[in-house]
């Protein structure tokens, strides 16, 4: 049987030491590389979901009636002030207050009931701004 002795096994304090501090800078670099290729903050079209919402409020059956732009005013979010038009032919139904030239826009194309059994084509704008 063989005696083991106080030598064996054992690393220097000082090689220890280096290959914790090793082992962190490269931790630390690959988090910093991680972090740079991550996306920046989201700046957000609010007027594109407000106007699907506002979209699915107005319309029955897959077309919009313009006696429903008024009430389908609440599906904003929460915080911003909406506007929406609704244009067909020559008609133009708006709802809201006026925005500023700076309110996200967008734009849809419905189909818009006119009358007794008449739909015609038309476009819904929907305006948001805080």
């Amino acid at each position: 049987m063989r005696r083991s002795s106080g030598r064996e096994a054992q690393t220097e304090p000082l090689a220890a030491v280096v290959a914790v501090v090793v082992v962190a800078l490269a931790l630390a670099l690959y988090a910093g590389a991680f972090e740079t290729n991550l996306p920046g903050p989201v700046e957000r079209n609010h007027a594109e979901a407000a106007a699907d919402r506002v979209e699915r409020a107005l319309t029955v059956g897959g077309v919009a009636r313009p006696d429903r732009l008024a009430a389908a005013l609440d599906r904003g979010p929460d915080g911003y002030r909406v506007n929406a038009t609704l244009a067909v032919g020559n008609r133009t139904e708006r709802a809201g207050p006026t925005a500023p030239g700076t309110a996200d826009t967008a734009r849809r194309r419905v189909s818009v009931d006119t009358g007794p059994g008449r739909v015609e084509p038309g476009r819904l704008e929907v305006r948001v701004w805080t």
